[in-house]
């Protein structure tokens, strides 16, 4: 494919409106196994979808490939079918030896590539991408005002499953490899608003706001401190990062990449998370799809972060363990 410059940039969101009656029940939270205190020594993410790309397609989505000492796991999928392969490709990398997916949360521009993944890849290797991880929720149903559902993966569960790829959900807190960690759903001390949706969710308890509560993210220990990556952080970066250092280990937080949904932030919400990130000592930020372009700006400042440790994430962009961050030309 022709190299060529992209930035498709949407705001399909809603602002945040009045609340509904009731809101999402915080998901139960299993205990933590103890950890194995085993640390991560090679690490590298790799940016699949977003908005901004130098090279390959950009899309609003999200989709990020993660190497940790061997192990290879995608997060997330992007929103159009093919724009992880393509991008994949576009990079010189090969996903087929993948055998693990985590879905950050329902939303199709997350999991929009996932059954097209599945089906493609099989092709090379059965195995690949068979084993999907999410947490609960992430299937409640989301009715819409014109009486259709408006949760993808109530379609894309049977699509996956019929393709031979099976759903593994966890209630809490789950290391999948050494050094590995995926968080499950989150709680929410902090009074982070990080979604966008007007809408409501067909809980066990009835139909209340929705409030993403599957939304869970990959927490990476290393010697250097914890690698956070989100989808969207839709339960809030600052109770996703809190969480991760209760959970994981009290480590000073080395870099968080991906999807903040902050960017409809003010500056009162923009200044309280700034704080908060200088506080728990944040190394890098690569802030991808929904994070916004000018609020990666205002994080930089912040956080107290510089121009080689706070970019705007692009498709092809990197983080690497000991490198630090690759933005590539466009975003530098």
């Amino acid at each position: 494919m022709k190299a060529s410059f992209l930035s498709l940039f949407a705001a399909f969101a809603l602002l945040v409106g009045t609340a509904p009656r009731a809101e999402t029940p915080p998901a139960p939270v299993a205990p933590a196994p103890k950890p194995s205190q085993v640390r991560v020594k090679n690490l590298r993410v790799t940016v699949l979808s977003t908005m901004l790309a130098e090279k390959g397609i950009g899309e609003w989505g999200f989709a990020a490939l993660v190497e940790a000492d061997g192990r290879r796991i995608l997060l997330d999928t992007g929103y159009l079918p093919n724009t992880v392969l393509q991008n994949a490709k576009e990079q010189g990398i090969d996903l087929s030896d993948i055998t693990d997916v985590i879905l950050s949360h329902n939303h199709d521009d997350h999991t929009g590539g996932l059954v097209t993944l599945r089906r493609e890849l099989s092709k090379k290797n059965p195995a690949a991408l068979s084993r999907a991880h999410v947490a609960p929720g992430i299937f409640w149903s989301r009715p819409k005002k014109d009486g259709g559902e408006g949760n993808p993966m109530v379609a894309f569960r049977p699509e996956y499953e019929a393709a031979g790829g099976t759903f593994i959900e966890h209630t809490g807190p789950v290391e999948l490899a050494p050094g590995v960690w995926l968080t499950g759903p989150v709680p929410r001390p902090n009074p982070e608003r990080n979604w966008s949706s007007k809408g409501q969710v067909q809980s066990p308890q009835g139909l209340v706001e929705e409030t993403i509560p599957e939304d869970q993210a990959l927490v990476i220990d290393t010697d250097q401190g914890l690698v956070v990556i989100t989808g969207c952080g839709h339960a809030g970066v600052v109770n996703i990062l809190e969480f991760a250092r209760k959970q994981v280990r009290s480590a000073p937080i080395h870099a968080v990449l991906g999807g903040l949904h902050l960017f409809r932030a003010d500056e009162k919400t923009l200044a309280w998370t700034g704080r908060k990130l200088r506080e728990m000592k944040l190394g890098h930020l690569m802030g991808a799809h929904c994070t916004g372009i000018e609020t990666v700006f205002r994080l930089r400042e912040l956080a107290g972060l510089q121009r080689s440790t706070c970019v705007v994430g692009a498709v092809g962009a990197s983080f690497e363990l000991g490198k630090g961050l690759n933005p590539l030309e466009l975003a530098r």
